[in-house]
């Protein structure tokens, strides 16, 4: 029988950790808890780093810093942090943007019965990314993770 691959077990585990992590630090920072917290995307800390990062560390601590599994988990691991705070935070951003304008767009309409428009079901989706900092605490806990993992195994 094979057994499971314990990188993508520790990457996948680390992710679900930090979507866990979710819950709390949302309490810390509403004073409300909220269950639904560990199914979203962005918020602290950034699962999509500590994923990434607990599969760099974990292969960096099984095959070396100088292996080339190492180095394709770093630079794929680097892509996605980069994308989480960045392109996926600033899609973000561009949700609030247009969420705020069909808000005006009601209000509008309201005061001009000749203007139509007609309002969407729903909101965009606001909260996609993560600030730099989240992606920091994401990557941090994954390595920390990753590295407990390899050495657990050993």
């Amino acid at each position: 029988m094979t057994k499971m691959n314990r990188g993508i077990i520790t990457a996948i585990s680390a992710i679900g950790l930090a979507q866990g992590l979710k819950v709390f630090t949302h309490k810390k920072l509403t004073g409300n808890w909220d269950l639904k917290q560990a199914f979203t995307t962005g918020g602290m800390p950034s699962s999509h780093s500590a994923g990434v990062a607990a599969l760099a560390s974990y292969v960096a601590a099984n095959k070396g810093a100088r292996h080339t599994e190492t180095a394709l988990a770093v630079v794929f691991g680097v892509i996605v942090m980069y994308d989480a705070q960045g392109i996926r935070r600033h899609t973000g951003e561009i949700a609030q943007l247009v969420n705020d304008l069909e808000d005006n767009l009601v209000a509008l309409s309201g005061n001009f019965p000749s203007f139509e428009y007609v309002q969407r079901e729903g909101e965009l989706k606001e909260l996609l990314g993560h600030q730099p900092v989240e992606v920091m605490a994401g990557a941090l806990l994954g390595t920390a993770f990753g590295i407990l993992c390899a050495k657990l195994e050993d």
